[in-house]
């Protein structure tokens, strides 16, 4: 396939798939992402015999379905020759360990610098494009002042496969960090909604009538005085997750400006905040595999200067 031709899938539907929906279906003949299937059934880019179908259409044994891809839409970003901290690359994903300050994403005031831009680099032509945007690569984000184990995807089954234990809540991601305050408890879970603030678009917050699930898990590693340093491992991985989540039961993360006190931590730069450990089975060979990435000197320091609580 080239950039400026579409592609053309066929698929005959046998007697396993009879009564299954038409987006799953495609979804897993083609290698696809369930949301890009139906796009391009919204789109009416899949037909079933001849005819656009809904992706809720039901199937019956002797259909045929016509996928038209349209060309990827070439990512307008530039290539950058940026250092990256690879801890692990095979040919199908790569595990990088992103740096705090380093924004993920190019967005307006952050051009270029990202991670995106220096994967374009060094990764060139090899990375999926689960969305229909040539080359986006990530699987999940971590905010620019967090630091830690980011995952890419070099083609679009790795990334869907990675995406959907995401969503089937089996991949694991855990993540140290310093908080305000006494924990009462030595572990805990934090299950609360978390949606947009109706109040401030660029927040997140607790609410109820316009949320998705968010679940928490928390385990005290060390008391000090008036701070507290934590693991948290993530069931679900909203945006701020953790972050709103350690707000809202009163214990927000050390140095966050959006969720903590008015007055920040200077020496932080930022949120205490470090995705220390991924998880995941290997889409292509179905290895289980776990990275852990030492805590950066920023986090590091900042626990040297806090006082041990009697």
């Amino acid at each position: 396939m080239t950039e400026s031709q579409p592609e053309i899938l066929f698929f005959p539907i046998p007697d396993t798939q009879e009564g299954a929906r038409l987006d799953a279906v495609v979804s897993e003949l083609s290698g696809l992402s369930r949301a890009r299937v139906q796009k391009l059934c919204q789109e009416g880019l899949v037909q079933v015999n001849g005819r656009p179908g809904g992706k809720n259409t039901r199937l019956k044994s002797g259909d045929e379905i016509r996928v038209e891809l349209p060309p990827l839409r070439p990512l307008e970003v530039e290539a950058q020759n940026i250092s990256l901290e690879i801890v692990y690359e095979d040919e199908h994903l790569l595990v990088v360990n992103k740096p705090k300050g380093m924004v993920v994403h190019p967005a307006p005031g952050n051009p270029d610098g990202t991670l995106v831009n220096a994967l374009l680099y060094h990764c060139r032509d090899h990375l999926s494009g689960i969305n229909g945007v040539l080359r986006p690569g990530i699987v999940h984000r971590i905010d620019k002042d967090t630091s830690g184990l980011l995952m890419v995807a070099k083609d679009d089954a790795t990334h869907q496969g990675l995406a959907e234990q995401i969503a089937a809540h089996s991949f694991l991601r855990e993540y140290e960090t310093v908080v305000y305050g006494r924990m009462e408890q030595e572990e805990g879970t934090v299950n609360l909604p978390i949606g947009r603030s109706k109040a401030d678009r660029k927040k997140m917050c607790v609410c109820y009538d316009h949320s998705r699930p968010a679940v928490t898990h928390y385990q005290l590693l060390e008391q000090y005085e008036g701070f507290a340093h934590l693991k948290c491992r993530l069931e679900t991985g909203r945006t701020h997750q953790i972050r709103v989540h350690m707000a809202a039961i009163g214990h927000p993360v050390a140095g966050d400006p959006v969720y903590g006190p008015k007055k920040i931590i200077e020496r932080l730069h930022g949120q205490c905040l470090h995705a220390k450990t991924l998880g995941f089975v290997h889409p292509a060979t179905g290895k289980w595999m776990e990275f852990t990435s030492v805590l950066p000197e920023y986090f590091q320091s900042f626990l040297k200067g806090l006082k041990k609580a009697d």
